[in-house]
């Protein structure tokens, strides 16, 4: 009898989803209509968000996003649930593995709940939930990244606590990885706001935020790294919360253009698009796009 990660793969039982590169050609993504609730917010501080956003603007961004992507051969699965405003940042909510999803458990109180639209939308388009981290576990999807096919790194800080990175650790050690840990830098949400891998050997950090321990692990593992200071341009502007299409080929944040410059001149294809409503609820491409699946 097959295992469930060949059922999964053969795409008979269950979709096809997952991958162990975080730069292999994008296959299959998530993303979330905003829902009425983000025209609703009178505080954004509350929502966790920077300012008032608006809907329409947003609504129209995130459509441009997913014709950007469908125009890339990407399949895009489109959820609309009526539910909290934060859960237009997909990437949060789960983790995919060649197995299927690590549903996260979100830290904060005010996206609690926002797992259970994931669930629905992921098993709804066929795809198999692996792991529901539960107890006192606390894991965001946008925590773990493939350093490489056997490795995963997560990031530990408030986001994302020892005992949700023990979760993942389950998850991929039935698929023959590991998860090694790093502590993020004070402030720092998610380790995809930390490093974000471009090629096989390429990784653009945020300089300011880039651990000494995770600086190691990259260096010990052959990362040429890009560092980015901690400027308008990655702070306010998110240039860095790209989204990789392909080695050394991404999908930017508009009005970056140092970052660009910097990325392009590191052998790095790059196009760009307008996120700026989602800038004003705190997040950017990266945070938007759930990866469901990538080439193997």
């Amino acid at each position: 009898m097959a295992s469930h990660a060949e059922e999964v793969a053969a795409g008979a039982v269950w979709t096809p989803c997952g991958y162990r590169s975080e730069t292999a050609a994008l296959r299959s993504v998530l993303l979330v209509r905003p829902p009425d609730s983000v025209g609703a917010v009178r505080r954004p501080g509350a929502s966790l968000m920077i300012g008032p956003v608006d809907l329409p603007a947003m609504r129209a961004q995130c459509d441009a996003l997913a014709d950007r992507l469908r125009d890339d051969g990407v399949e895009v699965h489109l959820a609309a649930p009526e539910a909290s405003p934060n859960v237009v940042f997909a990437r949060d909510l789960f983790w995919m593995t060649p197995a299927g999803a690590v549903l996260a458990r979100m830290a904060s109180a005010q996206r609690a709940g926002e797992e259970r639209h994931a669930a629905l939308a992921l098993a709804g388009a066929g795809f198999p939930i692996l792991r529901t981290v539960s107890g006192t576990a606390v894991f965001e999807g946008a925590d773990a990244l493939w350093i490489d096919p056997s490795t995963v790194v997560v990031g530990t800080g408030f986001r994302t606590n020892a005992a949700g990175a023990a979760a993942v650790a389950s998850a991929v050690a039935e698929l023959g990885a590991r998860v090694v840990t790093v502590p993020l830098a004070p402030g720092v949400q998610h380790l995809l706001g930390t490093v974000v891998f471009l090629g096989p050997s390429t990784a653009v950090v945020h300089r300011a935020a880039c651990p000494p321990e995770l600086a190691a692990l990259l260096a010990a593992y052959g990362y040429r790294v890009i560092p980015l200071p901690p400027d308008e341009e990655l702070l306010v502007r998110r240039g860095m919360n790209l989204l990789v299409l392909a080695p050394e080929r991404v999908l930017m944040p508009a009005g970056c253009p140092g970052i660009r410059r910097t990325l392009e001149r590191a052998g790095v294809a790059v196009d760009e698009i307008d996120v700026g409503a989602y800038l004003r609820a705190a997040g950017g491409i990266g945070c938007v796009t759930g990866v469901v699946r990538r080439e193997h």
